[in-house]
This record gives structure tokens, C-alpha cells and sequence, in this order.
């Protein structure tokens, strides 16, 4: 059975645009855990773009950036429908938890990293993954403890996926305005880490606390 205590809360999963894709979803035979791994190729897409993107001009670095941006948002759809498919739809897999957790690690890298080497500065893009992941591992860990499940940010996976695809538009007028895209990339990156060190900060607070109290309830 799904975990729906420690679903992540999602407004968009009401709108009436999610709901019919579902609904349309359910009628084919693809099941969640396909549309999970679907959320890797769609991150591998956006990383790759982004990779290139650096180091191109002209049409082919719009359209590189326009990918980016783009595939960075598909990523964040396969994120949502492979739950509602199987929660709304009761397409529920018994490996269902494995493929909701790992292809986001594997997809947050694959976009991180690929910025990164866009903007010229690789290793960043890397603390930016390891950052993302340490991100999730703390939720994982406080669920592990019995936790309720703290999606919080200011960085987390919504808030990650928005600042890059802001960052790939942003850059498609960055010579316009004398910057590079190298500029632009490091300078979101840059974001993501530190507001990511903030989450990271944030929830292993909260464990720290919630760990704190159940220590001193009376046995």
C-alpha cells in the first residue's frame, strides 16, 4: 500500500489538468514504476542540455536551453503522476517505494551536474547533487525515527527544479544584458547550494528536537 502519511502535499494534484491525465493514464498499461523511471530520461535530457548549453551559440543553445527548461518541468510531471497513478489510479506496485525514492536521486544529479558543467564549474554542480540528496536523506531518516515526513525548504526538490528553469530562461537574455550563460548557471547553482545548506540545517534541527522531546516523555 502506498505511504500517503508521509506523501509529499501537493496542490497540483487537485487541478482538474492533473486529474484528467490521470484518469487518461489509467486506461493504458503503463504503470507508476515506468513512469518513475520516465522521470530519469526526462532529467538526463534537461542535464545534457544544459551541459551543451555552455559550450554552443546561436539557435542551438536556444534550443538547448529551451530543453532544459523544459524537461527540467517534465521531470517534475513523471514526479506526479507516477504517484497519483498509483494512489488515485490503485496501480500501487509492491517495489513501488524504491521507485519513488531512487530515480529522484539519480534525476536530481543528472540536472545538477549537467548545469554545472554548463556554467563552466563542474565541481559545483556536484555540491549542489550532494546537497540535494543529503536533503532527501534527512527526510528519509526522520521517517526512519518514526517522524512525520518534513518536505520543507527553502531549497527542496519543487524549489531546485524551478530556480534551473528560471536560471535556462534567464539565460536565453542573459547576452542581451552582458552576461554570460556561464554567469547565470553558476550564479543559480550558487543558490541552490546555499539555500540547500539551510534545508539541510532546518530539518536536521527538527530531528534534533523531536528526538530531544521524545527522550524526556516519561517511559
Amino acid at each position: 500500500m502506498p505511504d500517503l502519511e508521509h506523501r509529499r502535499p501537493l496542490a497540483s494534484r487537485q487541478t482538474a489538468w492533473a486529474q484528467a491525465t490521470v484518469r487518461m493514464l489509467a486506461k493504458t498499461p503503463i504503470t507508476p514504476n515506468q513512469v518513475s523511471f520516465l522521470s530519469m530520461v526526462m532529467a538526463g535530457v534537461a542535464g545534457l542540455a544544459f551541459a551543451f548549453s555552455g559550450d554552443t551559440a546561436g539557435a542551438l543553445r536556444i534550443v538547448l536551453l529551451l530543453a532544459a527548461a523544459l524537461f527540467c518541468q517534465l521531470r517534475l510531471l513523471c514526479n506526479l503522476f507516477d504517484g497519483m497513478l498509483a494512489v488515485e489510479a490503485g496501480r500501487a506496485a509492491d517495489d513501488g517505494p524504491f521507485w519513488n525514492e531512487a530515480p529522484d536521486r539519480v534525476a536530481d544529479t543528472l540536472i545538477l551536474v549537467g548545469a554545472g558543467y554548463g556554467s563552466g564549474m563542474p565541481e559545483l554542480g556536484w555540491a549542489a547533487a550532494a546537497l540535494a540528496i543529503f536533503t532527501a536523506y534527512l527526510r528519509a531518516f526522520a521517517q526512519s525515527l518514526g517522524q512525520p515526513a518534513d518536505y520543507r525548504g527553502p531549497m527542496a526538490k519543487p524549489q531546485r527544479m524551478a530556480t534551473l528553469t528560471i536560471a535556462a530562461l534567464l539565460c536565453l537574455t542573459a547576452p542581451m544584458l552582458g552576461l554570460s550563460i556561464g554567469f547565470v548557471l553558476e550564479a543559480a547553482l550558487w543558490l541552490i547550494v546555499l539555500l540547500a545548506a539551510v534545508t539541510c540545517w532546518r530539518r536536521g534541527r527538527r530531528i534534533r528536537k523531536l528526538l530531544r522531546a521524545k527522550a524526556c516523555q516519561p517511559q
